[in-house]
């Protein structure tokens, strides 16, 4: 590589990081307020809130690139072009294309790299992170019940606790479980003990009272009076988990979901735009950083700056933003508008070539002349 795109190349890369990481941050903040009532209200650990913010930033990162690096692309040309620099290389007689080598070299290698993000970290960082979002919502494997309050544990059960000394030995427990639309059962125990396994949480209760009664026209009421009670506060059926989502699957499992006969139509269209998406959306970051680079290498200079070219190059990318998003909702109606995913890629790609390699608005001006 010559040194002149090497040194372009070192100044987008150096852009794009900054600007990444930016945009990352304040994403990072948002979602992390989405978690904030879990670490509050129901004891989430704080290292299980980093796992779980972690893990979206995979996904956040590969739609953040195309836009970060288009950025980094579009100021780095524009400040050489502030530098006089790029006029230089023209009068020198490097060629439009040339001086984008550097932009096409850095999306590249970008695209390639979100391509493995997609298709390989993606998948198994949406696994972990709906294992434990079930985790945190319905095993409540990780809750810590507070002293004189009352616990919402699962919908319809409420458990209060008087003390306990932070080990899992309970006191003062009364639990309130309408899980049941047949019967309403109240439980009131001296101490208990919560016990972890392999099987969902369970609350081991030591010298109380279970009363019973029966929601039908007969209100059946029964007392129980027990020196060891078992009560179940997880989810006992581990097929009512999760269901697995469309980016959980790898690119196989979604671009051959059509031959799953177990899906719905709706499903299958579902699927196979997640397909599409995980190999096109990598690829955008090699368009994006054509779309900044072509209207300041093509353009003439402007002493009055180049904030129409700039502004064109923005609505450019907003507008095959736009389209994509438009594309991907009409094929999850019908796949036989998926092409128009893949031309929403291929024109602009063909359009910026055109422009960088045949496009001379020196020479158009001189035949008019």
């Amino acid at each position: 590589m010559k040194k002149l795109n090497r040194y372009i190349a070192k100044q987008i890369f150096i852009g794009f990081l900054i600007v990444t990481f930016s945009l990352l941050a304040i994403v990072w903040l948002t979602q992390s307020l989405n978690f904030v009532e879990m670490v509050t209200n129901k004891g989430l650990p704080v290292f299980m809130f980093v796992e779980m913010t972690s893990l979206l930033m995979p996904r956040i990162f590969v739609i953040m690139a195309p836009i970060a690096l288009f950025v980094a692309v579009l100021f780095v040309y524009n400040r050489m072009i502030s530098d006089r620099e790029l006029m230089v290389m023209k009068a020198a007689g490097i060629s439009p294309w040339s001086c984008a080598k550097a932009a096409m070299l850095i999306g590249f290698l970008l695209s390639v790299f979100n391509l493995y993000i997609n298709n390989v970290v993606i998948p198994k960082a949406e696994q972990e992170f709906a294992r434990l979002e079930w985790q945190v919502k319905n095993d409540m494997s990780h809750l810590m019940f507070k002293e004189g309050e009352f616990t919402t544990v699962q919908t319809y059960m409420t458990i209060f606790v008087a003390s306990h000394d932070g080990k899992g030995t309970l006191s003062g427990i009364l639990v309130n479980d309408e899980r049941d639309e047949n019967k309403k059962i109240t439980i009131s125990a001296e101490k208990g003990k919560i016990v972890y396994s392999s099987t969902p949480p369970r609350l081991i209760l030591i010298n109380g009272v279970r009363n019973e009664i029966t929601r039908d026209e007969k209100q059946q009421f029964s007392s129980l009076a027990f020196d060891r009670y078992s009560v179940d506060f997880g989810i006992s059926d581990k097929t009512k988990e999760k269901e697995v989502g469309a980016r959980e699957l790898t690119l196989k499992e979604l671009l051959l979901s059509y031959k799953n006969k177990g899906l719905t139509q709706q499903q299958i269209n579902r699927y196979m735009v997640e397909g599409f998406r995980r190999i096109l959306m990598p690829l955008y970051c090699f368009v994006y950083a054509l779309i900044a680079c072509t209207g300041l290498l093509v353009s003439n200079f402007n002493r009055r700056g180049q904030g129409r070219i700039i502004t064109c190059s923005i609505l450019f990318m907003v507008i095959v933003q736009a389209c994509d998003l438009a594309f991907g909702n009409l094929t999850m109606k019908k796949l036989v508008y998926a092409p128009l995913m893949g031309l929403n890629f291929i024109v602009p790609f063909f359009t910026c070539f055109y422009l960088l390699v045949f496009y001379n608005p020196a020479r158009k001006r001189k035949k008019s002349i």
